[in-house]
């Protein structure tokens, strides 16, 4: 069952909602702590020092120390400013500032979250590293780094995007017992694309599996659209056809592409992946102008992305299109979509998934460290898996191919994408498994890696 995920608001009406809960919130927050406190404690008998704050977040800290100290624990509470005794402690708990925190921890707070950040032993926080937003994942000035983070009632989307990571350790994540029904965010799991995970059937051919046409591959970028092409057909498409800019005869790697003109290659098309080293000439302009209208699922990326922003005729026709439209940008290309700026996307990245959703209605991949999906339905979702290895060039690439290959095999956008995108970031997790990365990654190395897992998943989910 995949993580719910909770944005402050609809945080904040679920607490609004249960305020007269028996016990009381806090009390089974501090509860629930005090209880995973324990697991983490190897030696039961250092004491714990427990750093509370002002808010809603300190009261959960102080209920758990009261509980810790009624089960034998000794338990050090503290604050800013407060004279912290000195000695060997078996745990550090953070509960300086929750989700509340609007503006940057300074003074006495964050010298706190410097001595939290100096102390070599575990450090839990509680719901969110003190300073990290926890809607984007941003730091407030300073923030805790934590070793384990325990999340109340839901995930919150700054554990996992942006900055999240670096800060939170091991995440957990108790519901406090609420119902959480209904909620549009969710860590992407499996679930996401369950149903699409059939086998083949053995009476089959080429023609059953979708021709994709990969376009791009303007004068110095044909590896581009070569990578999407090879990631495309390593994935499943029945047959890839290749449209270059600048002509080749052959891709000697995968002499299994069909290397086309892209008229050529769109002539052939049931799904059209387009965008990698595609360029932004007049060429690639009419190319992107003839697929707006196209009645197949179609993925715009990179430079047909900086097309579409340049011109907004272009991109009010794609949001009227009647197939399916997948678009995956990083934080630049949203900021360009969205006439904003790469800091406010980053600043706020669920919101501008959302609305780039909505605006093309598109299914997005907002990539990044913890990529947000977002469906024009109003679901998203973010995805952990991955790894620093898919920091480097023509991963984004491979990312389009895989999505290609699976909407050629008739697979629903939605699910296309997800799979996508877990797939991605799982070959990068696994060739680092296996001594090959993160340092060094290459972009080709994702392909076989990702189909041995697809193929896997499907096997065991017969």
């Amino acid at each position: 069952m995949s993580t719910a995920l909770l944005r402050s608001t609809e945080l904040r009406d679920l607490e609004t909602r249960y305020a007269g809960a028996v016990p009381p919130l806090m009390e089974r927050a501090g509860q629930a702590a005090a209880e995973f406190a324990q697991r983490l404690l190897k030696d039961g008998r250092a004491p714990v020092l427990v750093l509370a704050g002002p808010g809603n977040n300190g009261g959960d800290a102080r209920v758990m120390a009261r509980v810790l100290r009624q089960r034998g624990f000794e338990v050090v509470v503290a604050s800013a400013g407060d004279t912290i005794p000195t000695g060997k402690y078996g745990l550090v708990v953070d509960g300086l500032f929750g989700i509340g925190l609007a503006r940057p921890i300074e003074g006495a707070w964050a010298e706190l979250v410097a001595r939290i950040n100096a102390y070599a032993g575990p450090v839990l926080a509680l719901d969110i590293p003190s300073g990290l937003d926890g809607d984007s994942g941003r730091v407030l000035g300073v923030a805790v780094r934590a070793t384990h983070t325990l999340s109340f009632i839901g995930g919150k989307p700054g554990l996992y995007t942006l900055d999240g990571p670096d800060h939170c350790g091991n995440v957990s994540v108790v519901n406090l017992g609420l119902r959480l029904d209904g909620l549009p965010g969710a860590l992407l799991s499996v679930d996401d694309f369950r149903d699409s995970l059939r086998p083949r059937r053995r009476n089959s051919h080429k023609g059953s599996y979708g021709s994709l046409a990969v376009i791009g591959g303007a004068a110095g970028m044909s590896g581009a659209a070569l990578l999407a092409g090879r990631a495309g057909l390593q994935l499943g498409a029945g047959r890839v056809f290749v449209g270059l800019l600048q002509t080749l005869a052959v891709d000697p790697a995968q002499p299994e592409l069909m290397l086309r003109s892209p008229q050529n290659a769109l002539a052939q098309a049931t799904v059209a992946v387009v965008g990698p080293g595609l360029g932004t000439s007049d060429a690639a302009l009419e190319i992107l102008r003839r697929v707006a209208s196209a009645n197949f699922p179609l993925l715009l990326d990179a430079d047909a992305l900086n097309l579409l922003a340049a011109h907004p005729v272009l991109a009010a026709g794609i949001a009227r299109r009647d197939a399916a439209t997948v678009i995956t940008p990083h934080p630049a290309e949203a900021a360009r979509l969205l006439a904003s700026s790469t800091e406010a996307v980053q600043a706020d990245r669920v919101a501008a998934a959302l609305e780039l959703a909505q605006r093309f209605k598109a299914h997005v991949a907002l990539k990044g460290c913890g990529t947000v999906i977002a469906h024009p339905d109003g679901r998203w979702r973010i995805n952990t898996r991955g790894n620093p290895g898919l920091a480097s060039g023509g991963t984004g690439d491979v990312l389009s191919g895989f999505v290609g290959a699976l909407l050629a095999q008739a697979w629903p956008a939605d699910a296309a994408l997800s799979a996508a995108v877990h797939l991605h970031g799982a070959a990068a997790e696994a060739l680092a498994a296996a001594g090959n990365g993160p340092i060094g990654i290459a972009a080709g190395e994702l392909i076989p890696a990702a189909r041995t897992l697809l193929n896997r998943l499907i096997a065991t989910n017969v």
